[in-house]
This record gives C-alpha cells, structure tokens and sequence, in this order.
C-alpha cells in the first residue's frame, strides 16, 4: 500500500465521508483470478452480493426478491467490485484514473424489464465513490440464473496507472 492516507487519497477519503467500510476481496469461487491488469486496465470478475462470507440476496429479482432489494444487492456487488479494486491497487486507490464500463447480470423471471433500474444500484454508487471519474459504460442484462442463486452480479473494468 503506497498511499492509502484519506486526506491525499480521493476514493479512500470519498469511502468515509460517506461511511462506507470495503468487505475483505472475496476469493474466486472456481478456476479464474479475482481480478486481472492489462496495461492501464484492471478487469474484475464477476462480484456476488456477499456479506460476511454469505449470499445476501438469493433468488430471482421480480420474483423471490424486490426490485429494492435487487437495488441493494447491485450496491453490494459493486462494494465487492471495488474491494478487489483494492486489491489490484495494493490499497492505492490514487491509482485509479476512472470506472471504464460495468456489466450487470440480474437473475430475473422472463417478463421481468427493469433490468437498468436495479443496475442502478451500482452505476449511482460508483459516481458516489468516483463523481465524474465514476462515469462509465455499461450493459444490463436479464438472466435466467446466476451461480449459487444471486440476485445479481457485476463484473467492471477500471483504468489506472
């Protein structure tokens, strides 16, 4: 960790204006990398909405879970997404130049459409964290299931130094 002082690290310093505390980086729960750099990129897998080791949100949004709580389970991902940000960085988020794109898988039932809206969830606290390096692209998606039943998941794409 090079700079994780909050009053010269703009993420860190944003993380607790906000009372955000990061989860520890979940390790991989198959045969791939957490995350990987390429260049001035870092890639990061799929994220789940875990808490403390556990799924938070189980099951098919529209169906077994609320559009709020499927709202609440993107938030989640996307604080297990910049957890292993964390990780990619050695604790430097000074690093980070901007969130590049995010991708959102919702488990959802086939006539569910507010796929966008519980995607939200994460594209509203990346510009929370990031503000106008938090802007990016991003594709949000219906699926029919998501390993170990999630709610949803989000996999990102960052660009640093």
């Amino acid at each position: 960790m090079t700079n994780p002082n909050p009053t010269t690290n703009p993420i860190i310093k944003k993380l607790e204006k906000l009372n955000i505390t990061l989860p520890p980086a979940a390790p991989p729960a198959a045969s791939y990398l957490p995350w990987i750099r390429s260049g001035n990129f870092v890639f990061i897998s799929g994220q789940l909405p875990m808490e403390d080791g556990k799924m938070k949100y189980v099951g098919k949004v529209g169906a077994d879970v609320s559009l709020e709580d499927g709202i609440a389970a993107a938030r989640l991902c996307v604080l297990n997404v910049f957890s292993q940000l964390r990780e990619a960085t050695g604790g430097d988020f000074s690093k980070v130049c901007r969130c590049v794109r995010l991708g959102g898988f919702v488990n959802a039932p086939a006539d569910f459409e507010k796929h966008p809206a519980v995607i939200n969830g994460a594209s509203e606290t990346v510009l929370e964290i990031m503000e106008e390096a938090g802007q990016h692209a991003r594709v949000a998606v219906g699926v029919s299931s998501l390993p170990f039943n999630a709610s949803v998941e989000l996999e990102a794409l960052f660009e640093v130094l």
